[in-house]
């Protein structure tokens, strides 16, 4: 079996939605989220592509928990010159997303 980069959890929302619209009116929204449920978590940026971008937008905010699923990568880090840092961050393309509500 090949290797796969699919992953699913439930993520705490850390930062308003950015929304941004692409060259071919392709909207787009990213932000930061931490992994509560992960010792020694660090912060993932997610990003959301289409409807799911406007609705994410429209629905969400910090401190709301989600359960997302989507694939993994690592981009480049810059810095705020636009030059490459020898670092990567690690960024989530979310394919779908659920609210999850906590204390019911």
């Amino acid at each position: 079996m090949g290797d796969t980069n699919l992953i699913s959890g439930i993520a705490k929302i850390l930062e308003t939605p950015k929304n941004k619209i692409l060259n071919s009116d392709v909207p787009t929204t990213q932000f930061r989220v931490q992994f509560p449920q992960v010792r020694n978590s660090s912060v993932v940026y997610l990003t959301f592509w289409g409807n799911l971008a406007r609705d994410v937008a429209n629905y969400y905010k910090i401190n709301d928990y989600i359960l997302i699923e989507g694939y993994i990568s690592l981009r480049d880090r810059y810095d705020s010159n636009k030059i490459i840092s020898k670092s990567k961050k690690v960024e989530i393309t979310v394919l779908k997303v659920y609210p999850f509500v906590l204390g019911y």
